[in-house]
């Protein structure tokens, strides 16, 4: 490991809502080098535009120690490279590692004798040294271990957060030697300023890692099922919370849609590793089904309102607002709005979905999505509020009502709008 006793020069595999705030802070440090395979990427964050929104304009003039490219050779100037590339699920709800494992190749293409590759994307216990250690040594023709090391640190960005940035939060490390475990520390510990924690090996951080999420994700369904029974013995949920939240150590979590790259896709990681293992995972699964079906449920409760009213189904005008996963972010990833979209549609409604956060090309090109740029005053039958981007909430009850046909139904799955408002909530 003679080239880590140099000054670090540390390439950043995929610029995404992780990889370039990583490689921004980064920078300020250490030479860096950003590298990312889409070009019209590359090309944004040369003249200064960041599309995810994560690392502003100034910030990124600021970055003098950062060269951002796709040029492959470019990353044989490093001895440090961090790998953070998206790790989603396929169709069946499998984990998809195809991302890392080309990233991996890349890896193996430059990489030299004493270089350390760091992975940051989530993945099942073990699939570091498993499938991406392999892929780099096959591709490199490199021993590892002898020729070079690798370590595993998780991300924790969360998109849209500016109170929590990725020099903000603590950052577990781990390295596939005692010696490298130090090396990685000390290479993250001068950057970030929460600190870091120090894991005992690379399985240990990738738990830690996927865990996180899984149990978020477990407390959401636990409180959508709260929900759906509430809702059928007449009782507020959200009022529910509010009396519950007065006891000091009640978790204050809220029903609603779970999508994103993390707590919908992170637990089926898990899943997958335990059942590889011989075990079923009763509850992950159970939570994983109930937060699934949560664009199903509201669908329905917007047509059973519609009908209540007598108002037909068909041919229903129903405005969805807000498209992104989580509020006041352009992020699309696994976002399970589409699920309501897709329901809706099944009973032959016409859905128009409006968001100003995210890009409309993206939406079309994700999930064949045409957004609407200006919703029509009175044009409505219904009006689903999907999520509370702040341009939503300051249009208030009146500028929401405004949409609508006179006695449409307005649905707000967020919990922005009181009771009293709102024709139907989580």
């Amino acid at each position: 490991m003679d080239n880590t006793n140099d000054t670090p020069r540390v390439a950043v595999l995929g610029l995404g809502y992780v990889g370039l705030p990583l490689a921004v802070a980064f920078a300020r440090h250490y030479p860096v080098v950003g590298f990312d395979v889409k070009r019209s990427r590359i090309e944004g964050l040369r003249a200064g535009h960041d599309d995810t929104q994560e690392v502003s304009p100034e910030e990124l003039a600021a970055a003098e120690g950062l060269t951002i490219t796709d040029e492959l050779a470019a990353l044989r100037e490093c001895n440090v490279y961090v790998v953070t590339v998206p790790t989603p699920i396929d169709s069946g709800r499998q984990p998809d590692l195809t991302p890392l494992r080309r990233a991996s190749e890349t890896v193996g293409q430059v990489i030299g004798p004493g270089d350390v590759v760091i992975y940051e994307s989530t993945v099942y216990p073990g699939a570091t040294e498993e499938v991406c250690i392999p892929i780099v040594e096959a591709t490199s023709g490199l021993t590892f271990n002898r020729d070079f090391f690798a370590g595993y640190s998780p991300e924790r960005i969360n998109p849209g957060d500016r109170a929590h940035r990725v020099t903000d939060i603590v950052k577990v490390t781990s390295g596939s030697t005692p010696e490298i475990a130090e090396f990685v520390d000390a290479l993250y510990r001068r950057v970030i300023t929460a600190g870091t924690h120090q894991a005992s090996s690379i399985r240990v951080a990738e738990a830690a890692k996927v865990i996180e999420n899984t149990q978020r994700d477990v407390n959401i369904a636990l409180v959508n099922e709260l929900a759906i029974l509430f809702e059928r013995l007449g009782i507020d949920t959200q009022e529910v919370l509010a009396a519950a939240g007065t006891k000091w150590n009640f978790l204050p979590f809220r029903p609603g849609l779970v999508g994103g790259h993390c707590i919908g896709v992170d637990p089926y990681y898990l899943t997958y590793k335990a059942q590889q293992a011989g075990h079923h995972p009763e509850m992950i699964l159970a939570g994983r089904r109930i937060n699934d079906g949560m664009g199903g449920y509201v669908a329905a409760q917007v047509v059973k309102l519609l009908t209540k009213r007598k108002r037909p189904v068909v041919d229903a005008e129903i405005l969805v607002l807000g498209l992104a996963f989580k509020e006041n972010c352009p992020d699309l990833r696994n976002t399970r709005v589409v699920d309501i979209v897709a329901e809706l549609d099944d009973y032959h409604a016409r859905v128009s979905v409006h968001d100003p956060e995210v890009l409309a090309e993206e939406a079309a090109a994700e999930y064949g999505i045409e957004l609407t740029e200006a919703p029509q005053n009175g044009g409505y039958d219904a009006v689903i509020l999907a999520v509370a981007h702040d341009r939503f909430r300051e249009l208030g009850t009146e500028g929401l009502r405004a949409l609508l046909r006179p006695g449409g139904v307005l649905y707000d799955i967020k919990g922005m709008l009181p009771r009293d408002d709102v024709d139907g909530r989580l």
